[in-house]
């Protein structure tokens, strides 16, 4: 269900993460952002050039590191963002139909913190399994 809701967007999922992580603050660069989003440095370039040849997003030099790149969402990017979230929220509406207000906000908190642990463990060196 999520997924129908950013198949629109070039990069589906790992593009919506990395629009709203550019939504959400100052512009990172290139391997800032793909640290943060998780995503393999090449991945994130063939993403950002995808993204870019769409008008999604476009890069400029970091003025405090011309060798780096900063990360930019442009407002048609904020657009597409602002659609996908919508129609995430209106299908996390259907799915938690059947939960009153209190019990939804629990699951919320409750996934929040799982996704908190699965994103430290990703960014961990390996361990046992």
């Amino acid at each position: 269900m999520a997924t129908s809701c950013v198949e629109d967007l070039p990069g589906g999922h790992r593009a919506y993460l990395v629009l709203v992580a550019l939504a959400s603050g100052e512009p990172p660069s290139q391997l800032a952002l793909a640290q943060q989003v998780n995503l393999d440095r090449t991945v994130m370039t063939y993403l950002l050039d995808d993204l870019e040849a769409h008008r999604l997003i476009t890069r400029r030099p970091d003025p405090r590191d011309r060798r780096a790149r900063q990360v930019l969402i442009t407002e048609e990017g904020r657009a597409h963002l602002a659609r996908a979230q919508h129609s995430l929220s209106l299908a996390e509406a259907r799915l938690l139909a059947d939960l009153d207000a209190d019990d939804a906000r629990q699951l919320r908190h409750l996934l929040m913190r799982v996704a908190q642990t699965a994103q430290r463990e990703a960014l961990a060196p390996e361990g046992d399994c």
